[in-house]
């Protein structure tokens, strides 16, 4: 009697082959968000950094030394020319890469005030903040007048005005 060689892999075979797969998964998740959670915190920081640029920018060029009070403001293109802002933060409290991105002003520019060369509301200063979205991040972040990019560790809060962080400390 001829005995018939079968080709293949047998059930406790591919049971072990799955049990592998599982368990470097079960590995490597954590890491990936971990990883994701550091991109978004990268991106908040770069985000707050472009702020910071466009008001220097408007407060030299547009503002006659002040600031503008919204991000709106920013985005708003003066005649004949471009936004100080790229349109991804146009708006107020704009989520972008899990974070929640806002700007503030604490004093408006006095009554005097030349009107801005793209008519926008003017401050004397100006504060923004990154605030993670659930799961998108451990630390909060913050930029004022000062330019100087400041961060908490949650469960805490960021606390900034336009001259002054009560809560933070800046990031290197």
């Amino acid at each position: 009697m001829r005995r018939r060689r079968h080709a293949g892999f047998t059930l406790i075979e591919l049971l072990m082959v799955v049990a592998i797969i599982g368990i470097v998964a079960a590995i490597a998740t954590p890491k990936l968000l971990r990883a994701r959670q550091s991109a978004n915190e990268a991106s908040a920081v770069s985000a707050l950094r472009s702020i910071s640029s466009a008001q220097a920018a408007y407060a030299a060029t547009c503002g006659s030394g002040y600031f503008a009070a919204t991000l709106e403001v920013l985005a708003a293109a003066p005649s004949g020319g471009s936004p100080f802002i790229g349109p991804d933060l146009a708006t107020s409290n704009v989520v972008k890469s899990a974070h929640t991105i806002t700007m503030a002003t604490d004093a408006p520019a006095p009554a005097s005030t030349p009107p801005a060369c793209n008519a926008g509301a003017l401050g004397r200063g100006f504060h923004a903040t990154a605030i993670p979205v659930t799961g998108g991040g451990s630390r909060e972040f913050g930029t004022n007048t000062t330019g100087t990019i400041y961060f908490v560790v949650l469960p805490a809060t960021i606390s900034i005005t336009d001259t002054s962080v009560a809560s933070g400390a800046p990031l290197r």
